[in-house]
């Protein structure tokens, strides 16, 4: 799976629009932006580290337990 897919699909399964994963994981938006669209490719260790971080805090948008992130809440489950 190419980086801007990868990035977009751990964004999506957390419900948090660009902004929010952003402020979340306090990454620049233009670099999450540049990421998404292809034009820039993330380190392999980001994407694992934020595909570990959302599988074990469980941030996602379709469980029934609460995670507080940030100024957000977030629903739990684990991402697929």
């Amino acid at each position: 799976m190419e980086c801007k897919e990868k990035i977009k699909e751990l964004r999506e399964c957390t419900g948090m629009n660009r902004k929010e994963f952003c402020e979340y994981f306090q990454i620049p938006y233009r670099t999450v932006t540049e990421w998404e669209l292809g034009n820039r490719h993330a380190p392999d260790y980001v994407l694992r580290l934020l595909e570990y971080y959302i599988r074990t805090e469980k941030i996602s948008e379709n469980d029934s337990d609460h995670v507080q992130g940030g100024n957000y809440n977030y629903d739990r489950k684990d991402c697929k």
